[in-house]
């Protein structure tokens, strides 16, 4: 495909407050020029959180693409709205529960009794919920703290905060510098506790969008898909660019979370593939927790360009 057959502006709208290294394919392979080698002019941008997530201005038309949680997608495409999952970016879960070893919560269940902060959303409660009982205590006894979107540090549980936190991530929170010395942090990843298995961001389009525009539904892809290869064969290539794009924060972060972040996105040595198992079983557990009520939901959100075949038809 020569570039004069798309000559195309294309929004692409992250996950969070800020780039970090979750999204390394999508800089890396704009540094080098590959998508504009198809005519494509990518302008990546961030959610203005007073106008909803990245799924809202997804659905409003401000941008082309989004990556967003497989759970928010799965219940704003229940609700009717005509959203589908392009690629998955992360084939397993990112998120931990934190604490000190001074709190003396050694496990899921001594949260019970304690203060735990986190953004209550239905599905952050559901899942304290499962991993609590899962381990054999009463979810309902266990002190909610509503820290909003905000991550507490270890310094905000060692100040008394709270007792533990939930919700930032192995690759990311837990990388940064602390005044707490790491062997007094507790770190549980939530997939060792026991949590269902899902895809933690997938990359997400309008149907309409696949529809109409399959040459440049697939270019994007084709792009997207090289530089996350490039990028976990090499994560500190990708370095420079978010030097760039994220002036404030220290590289030595930027470069841990690049290193730890990369292999989270393939599966079986493929980028972006979106495995229908785990998409039922996180659908059926969200169902389990009235998140959702159709269990065939994920069907719908997986883009015909993609279903049933994979990314590698495209490139």
């Amino acid at each position: 495909m020569c570039k004069n057959e798309l000559e195309q502006s294309i929004g692409l709208m992250l996950e969070y407050f800020h780039p970090w290294p979750n999204s390394a394919g999508f800089y890396y392979a704009r540094s080098q020029g590959w998508y504009e080698k198809l005519g494509i002019d990518l302008h990546i941008e961030l959610p203005d959180p007073w106008h909803g997530d990245s799924l809202e201005h997804l659905t409003r038309g401000r941008v082309d693409f989004a990556v967003a949680p497989t759970n928010r997608l799965l219940v704003r495409r229940e609700r009717g709205e005509r959203l589908v999952a392009l690629a998955a970016i992360n084939q397993l879960e990112l998120e931990t529960i934190q604490t000190l070893r001074e709190k003396n919560i050694l496990r899921p269940r001594d949260l019970v009794g304690r203060r735990l902060a986190m953004n209550p959303t239905p599905r952050g409660l559901a899942m304290i919920r499962h991993l609590v009982a899962l381990d054999g205590g009463n979810f309902d006894d266990v002190q909610i703290v509503d820290a909003g979107t905000r991550e507490l540090r270890p310094e905000d549980l060692r100040a008394g905060l709270a007792d533990a936190s939930f919700g930032g991530y192995w690759a990311w929170e837990t990388l940064m510098d602390s005044d707490v010395p790491e062997e007094e942090r507790i770190v549980w990843p939530v997939r060792d506790i026991g949590a269902p298995a899902y895809h933690s961001y997938v990359l997400c389009a309008r149907q309409e969008t696949v529809e109409k525009s399959p040459a440049v539904t697939g270019a994007f892809l084709q792009v997207t898909q090289k530089g996350f290869t490039t990028v976990a064969s090499e994560p500190l290539a990708a370095l420079p660019a978010y030097e760039q794009a994220t002036p404030y924060l220290p590289s030595d972060l930027l470069a841990r979370s690049l290193e730890a972040i990369a292999p989270s996105w393939f599966h079986e040595g493929t980028w972006g593939t979106i495995r229908e198992p785990l998409m039922q079983e996180y659908t059926d557990w969200l169902v389990a927790h009235g998140i959702l009520s159709d269990r065939q939901i994920w069907r719908d959100v997986l883009a015909p360009v993609l279903h049933p075949g994979s990314i590698q038809e495209l490139v």
